[in-house]
């Protein structure tokens, strides 16, 4: 039925006219093997197209470890920040790093931290969810006694290193520099939700004050 395969390749005619005629009107690629080119990244991410794909792939590596991953970034924040600790009740005690990779309370901890970083890079090409999920939990950091937004950076070296160390010679300079990006994308967009609800309780303060003063006139 139809065309047939070796007719069309010895003389040309038939069915391969056709596409003939359709790769010059462009509805068919010139390379059948060809894949298209993958649509260019929104423009508010960071990373390129390729990045975002080695990045992706490179997390794999991370996901098979979320908590030995977690509790390293975590001991070497409290190394490098020891005053950090005041801000976890549960973690106030634990002063070396032995008594923290053992503590069960900070693992938990770190698996929480790690799972929101999970989330965040792998919506990356889905950069609306990405930013209402971020700024969301930026949010509710306004709410943690004591934080100030400053802190968000201090996780950033300590990520680095943990991931470098789990990921070992994968870990390439090139795939450094990704990671650089991306935790600093991840970082701005969590301190603009605290940014936000920051500048909400400003607003409200401010309301509160003028119409505890309207009502004393």
């Amino acid at each position: 039925m139809g065309c047939a395969f070796t007719k069309n390749l010895t003389n040309g005619s038939g069915c391969n006219s056709s596409v003939r005629a359709n790769n010059k009107s462009g509805n068919v690629s010139n390379n059948p093997l060809e894949v298209p080119e993958p649509p260019p990244p929104d423009p508010r991410l960071p990373l390129n197209a390729r990045q975002k794909f080695q990045i992706t792939k490179s997390w794999k590596g991370i996901q098979r470890a979320m908590e030995p991953t977690g509790v390293s970034m975590f001991i070497k924040l409290f190394e490098e920040n020891s005053e950090l600790l005041n801000l976890f009740t549960k973690f106030q005690s634990l002063k070396t790093k032995e008594s923290q990779r053992e503590s069960m309370e900070l693992a938990e901890h770190a698996s929480k931290v790690m799972t929101t970083l999970d989330e965040s890079i792998n919506s990356l090409d889905k950069v609306d969810f990405f930013m209402d999920y971020l700024h969301a939990i930026g949010r509710d950091h306004r709410k943690i006694p004591g934080f100030k937004k400053e802190y968000f950076w201090r996780i950033e070296r300590p990520f680095l290193t943990a991931v470098k160390d789990t990921l070992e010679d994968r870990y390439t300079e090139n795939m450094e520099n990704i990671y650089k990006i991306t935790v600093h994308f991840i970082l701005e967009t969590l301190i603009a939700g605290y940014e936000e609800a920051e500048s909400e309780d400003v607003n409200s303060n401010t309301k509160q004050l003028e119409d505890n003063q309207d009502a004393t006139t």
